[in-house]
């Protein structure tokens, strides 16, 4: 046993790595345990070619470890890799410090940002789950009395079991408030859909600025901080857009690697983003890494089910890159072999905004053009199409064919406008996108 620093801030950060170690990892850790509020002692990579069971990393780099630790004042070690509850409590034991994994840390994070009651229930729910499993660790020295011989038997075994008997308890009645919150979210949704509203989700890489544009778009002030998981409380709101209204969420940017528990704990907020008609998958423009970050967002909303919703990449910070204006990527634009669809902003000054909405309301279909359109005889297929799109508004006919008044969203008039027999739709398209 030893006597655990109530301060647990100055903090040892050992990254693992199998032999290439990238530098974005590293940073991004570094990043994680600041945003937790722990101040840097220093950082040491331990390549690991083959895990030791019992403590992860080999005992020559854990005695560096141990030196690092105690020669910078460091009351605390985290470590940016998945612990079983015997390596993390071996680690303790040897380097008579608090061990916290990437998983405990990420439940730190997410613990000091939950502000709804939702969100504190999700966070409390997934952080019992994580100390079920470690429960015995605070009871080391109680753990011969397991074995029930006479003499051994004692307090120890009972205490143990009573920690784990109202750790359940607590699970269960966790489980059974957020299965209510559950409900009345979706009733809120089935009243939006019922509203015929589409229904867009803001998704992405902690940090990229979700709020900011959310908060640019609706007027309202949800919180917006440069840290990671600023927002886990999902945030709803109505917002105009060419055509009409959508209904727009907020939503907890991912991270790579983004513990399942986590996922599992949070499915009502991703719910969300899963349940939308439309994500907004906002980029950090200026991050180096911002096509591993954009793939590792996909990864996440593969898991949550909402991997083959349709998206529009949206690049934002573009006030941090020099010589960066706003700009629309058609998707027939893009050098990358993704070829995705992408819109160029800084949300925190307002730029590209208009241009944001618009294109929004563009995949929606909420845009509409009108006017006149005059069909040949031959043009029997695309005056079907127009009246099977429920888009005719009158019609009158002569010799020469059809004259009829058509009221048609943009996407689909592009669509028309793309077949062989699409000459008159193309004549009602305007040239560039209406202005917002």
């Amino acid at each position: 046993m030893f006597d655990r620093s109530k301060r647990g801030e100055h903090a040892l950060l050992i990254q693992p790595h199998s032999g290439r170690l990238e530098e974005d990892v590293l940073e991004e850790f570094t990043d994680l345990a600041r945003s937790a509020g722990a101040s840097i002692a220093a950082t040491l990579t331990a390549r690991i070619d083959r895990p030791n069971p019992s403590i992860l990393i080999g005992s020559g780099k854990l005695d560096e470890i141990k030196a690092a630790a105690e020669a910078t004042g460091a009351d605390l070690v985290l470590v940016n890799h998945a612990l079983s509850p015997s390596q993390e409590r071996n680690l303790e034991r040897f380097l008579e410090r608090r061990v916290i994994d990437r998983t405990g840390l990420i439940l730190d994070i997410f613990a000091q940002r939950a502000h709804s009651h939702e969100g504190k229930l999700q966070v409390e729910l997934a952080q019992l789950r994580h100390m079920a499993t470690r429960l015995v660790r605070g009871w080391t020295h109680l753990e011969r009395q397991r074995g029930g011989a006479i003499g051994l038997r004692g307090p120890g075994e009972t205490q143990l079991e009573t920690d784990r008997r109202l750790l359940q308890k607590r699970v269960e009645q966790l489980q059974k408030r957020l299965e209510k919150v559950e409900v009345q979210r979706t009733q809120m949704r089935r009243a939006r859909v019922r509203s015929e509203l589409p229904r867009v989700a803001l998704v992405g890489y902690t940090n990229a600025g979700k709020s900011t544009l959310f908060n640019a778009l609706t007027g309202a002030e949800a919180y917006a901080a440069d840290k990671l998981f600023a927002t886990l409380d999902p945030t709803v709101r109505r917002i105009a857009v060419p055509g009409g209204n959508v209904v727009l969420a907020d939503t907890v940017g991912f991270v790579r690697d983004l513990p399942h528990e986590l996922v599992a704990a949070f499915r009502a907020t991703l719910s969300e983003a899963r349940e939308a008609d439309f994500l907004l998958h906002v980029v950090d423009a200026a991050d180096p890494h911002r096509e591993e970050r954009i793939a590792q967002v996909d990864e996440v909303l593969n898991e949550v089910g909402a991997g083959e919703l349709p998206q529009l990449l949206v690049f934002n910070k573009i006030d941090r890159i020099e010589g960066s204006e706003v700009r629309h990527d058609g998707q027939d634009g893009i050098p990358d072999t993704a070829r995705r669809e992408r819109v160029w902003i800084s949300a925190r000054d307002g730029l590209g905004l208009d241009l944001l909405q618009s294109v929004l309301g563009k995949r929606l279909g909420l845009q509409h053009v009108s006017g006149d359109l005059r069909l040949p005889p031959t043009a029997g297929r695309l005056r079907s199409r127009l009246h099977q799109l429920e888009v005719v508004r009158g019609e009158q006919s002569d010799e020469d064919g059809w004259l009829l008044q058509v009221e048609i969203p943009i996407a689909e008039a592009e669509k028309l406008a793309a077949a062989a027999d699409g000459a008159p739709i193309r004549a009602l398209l305007p040239e560039k996108l209406p202005e917002w």
